[in-house]
């Protein structure tokens, strides 16, 4: 006959944690069963109370006045041992997992805050410029028909290395490993296409770089 536990009341019964009961159930030695979405333990009765009578049969003594609890204790101990051994264990394995998850929410949000970053050094370049180019109404000048109209220069649009790699379709670490060594010495020798801004490459978008690039 089957009895359904819980996992909490079949840890209680047998002095180990939780987690021991579902390491056991991963590792195929307990069986379970999902009842209306919830985890029950499948003890088979019948069993249990064979095993027991065996066990009882087989501790008897032959002297009735003779009683050892030596063995049942050891046994006892043993599998406490091994129950929290199991224990130990899976707390391993859930503290190496969680290392892992922060790692990667580690890396996810510093990916994010770098792409913050360059909109926020984008938006700025495009503000200043937009700044520069607003002059008031009775400052514009009159060109007469003598005159050329000069065309006005685009304004300048500073891109990171990483989105220029993302433009120009380099996706190899090698490749753009040895193009950044060429834009940082373009940028030592004075090339008027590279600043730096807080510390980090930017390159002018309006520029042409094939002579860094071949």
């Amino acid at each position: 006959m089957e009895k359904l536990m819980k996992p909490a009341e079949y840890a209680k019964e047998l002095g180990i944690s939780r987690q021991a009961v579902y390491a056991k159930i991963k590792r195929g030695i307990l069986t379970a069963k999902n009842v209306e979405g919830k985890l029950y333990i499948v003890v088979d009765t019948k069993a249990k109370t064979q095993k027991g009578f065996e066990a009882e049969t087989k501790a008897a003594p032959k002297n009735p006045t003779v009683t050892t609890t030596s063995a049942p204790q050891a046994k006892d101990y043993k599998a406490l041992l091994a129950a929290k051994d199991e224990t130990i264990s899976v707390l391993k394995g859930t503290v190496k997992d969680l290392k892992k998850s922060n790692k990667q929410i580690s890396t996810t949000l510093k990916g994010e805050i770098d792409l913050l970053k360059e909109a926020f050094y984008e938006m700025r370049t495009l503000y200043i410029h937009q700044l520069e180019d607003k002059k008031p109404q009775d400052a514009i000048d009159i060109v007469t028909e003598e005159e050329t109209v000069e065309p006005e220069p685009e304004p300048e649009h500073w891109i990171s290395t990483k989105k220029f790699f993302k433009q120009q379709k380099i996706t190899k670490e090698k490749q753009q490993a040895k193009i950044t060594k060429r834009l940082k010495k373009a940028y030592r020798s004075g090339d008027g296409r590279l600043m730096k801004l807080e510390g980090k490459l930017k390159l002018n978008a309006n520029k042409n770089y094939k002579d860094i690039l071949n």
